[in-house]
């Protein structure tokens, strides 16, 4: 393949909220392999800080999630639904690759609109759910078997969502290409000057254990709080440094006002993108205890930050722990454990250290986020030749 190659590359990314901050970096990156490239969306909240412009953006309508049942500390079960105005601009732009991101309603048109437009379509997966990878809904299940039936190669995230195409779905082998992409960019992390740069405070006792993400059930920071409190009943010395914002906030502040744990835990509530290099930075220990993630980006943020890592087996990312290496991995419905594991990094200080070093390594060992990629694209242009 050339350094640059000059096909027209669509992606359709019919959600780009908060989580689609961190899937900039591989756009940019992408788009200078492949120029005449387009990223089609109905939710789009600007670039991020340090990559404006490097790539090009159509917004499409408006993506809305709709709804049909919660779960306890899990995903709500729904759809998105994405503006049918797609299949205007994607037959005005005549991609010769388009690819799809999951199993959204943009993937069906282009499967559908595949015999017209004469494009290649490749599904790209980031990471499953249990609620939605349930064969037990039969619609969802055969909707997904009929959409890899037709699509031309899949690109994966995780060996777990691999095993998932393969054995449930069907996939073919030779068009399924494994491969870590959602791997963070330090530089987009750290977009601030000494001015602008966060201001955090260095009295906070150590090791201090950092959590981000939304505060809402399904991330698990009830459960983490529980573990706090136990090492406070040993009378451990130590920091949670919690970085996020949402609805569970006023339950988890009242938990710990019972509980005594003010001195201990610190909210620096929502920051922005390109600041939270400065915390990744400033703590010693990064957890991840949610009860159910397709993935969990933060992790592999901590990591590349050459942090160790405390996760929950719910994250799609436990795949990147190297257990007793550069971390530890928990059970999130099991404080105790995490309690447990916590006190090794006050029991072995050292241990922020040398795990840390290993985090580092594991991620500077990472392929480049773009390889799948480009075997994919490979694939594809066989087929056409």
């Amino acid at each position: 393949m050339n350094q640059t190659d000059h096909h027209r590359v669509a992606w359709l990314l019919p959600t780009m909220g908060n989580g689609g901050l961190s899937f900039q970096h591989l756009l940019c990156e992408f788009t200078k392999i492949f120029p005449e490239t387009i990223i089609f969306t109905g939710q789009w909240p600007g670039f991020v800080r340090g990559l404006e412009d490097t790539f090009a953006v159509k917004e499409i309508g408006s993506t809305q999630y709709i709804g049909f049942k919660n779960t306890l500390n899990g995903y709500t079960i729904g759809f998105s639904f994405a503006s049918p105005q797609i299949i205007y601009h994607l037959l005005k732009f005549q991609p010769q690759i388009i690819f799809a991101n999951s199993f959204t309603i943009w993937t069906a048109i282009a499967i559908i609109l595949k015999p017209i437009g004469h494009w290649k379509v490749i599904i790209t997966y980031e990471g499953g759910s249990a609620v939605y990878e349930d064969t037990c809904s039969a619609i969802r299940y055969q909707a997904r078997r009929w959409m890899v039936k037709v699509a031309d190669a899949f690109v994966i995230n995780s060996r777990a969502s691999k095993s998932y195409f393969l054995d449930i779905l069907q996939a073919k082998p030779e068009k399924t290409f494994s491969r870590p992409f959602l791997l963070p960019s330090l530089n987009a992390l750290q977009q601030y000057s000494k001015t602008d740069a966060p201001q955090l405070d260095d009295s906070l006792p150590r090791p201090i254990f950092l959590f981000v993400g939304q505060i809402i059930p399904r991330k698990g920071l009830k459960t983490l709080l529980e573990a706090c409190y136990q090492l406070k009943q040993q009378k451990l010395t130590f920091t949670l440094l919690i970085v996020g914002e949402g609805q569970q906030q006023k339950e988890l502040e009242e938990f710990i006002q019972q509980h005594d744990l003010q001195q201990e835990i610190n909210w620096a509530g929502k920051i922005p993108y390109h600041h939270l290099g400065a915390y990744f930075k400033f703590s010693d220990v990064f957890i991840f205890p949610t009860y159910d993630d397709i993935w969990g980006m933060v992790l592999t943020e901590a990591m590349a930050f050459g942090k160790p890592v405390i996760c929950s087996l719910a994250a799609g990312a436990v795949e990147m722990v190297d257990e007793n290496i550069n971390g530890f991995v928990y059970d999130p419905t099991n404080p105790n454990q995490l309690a447990k594991y916590m006190a090794q990094f006050l029991d072995l200080p050292e241990l922020v250290t040398t795990m840390g070093e290993k985090s580092a390594n594991i991620m500077s060992d990472a392929e480049n986020i773009s390889t799948g990629f480009l075997e994919a694209i490979d694939l594809v242009q066989n087929m056409s030749n």
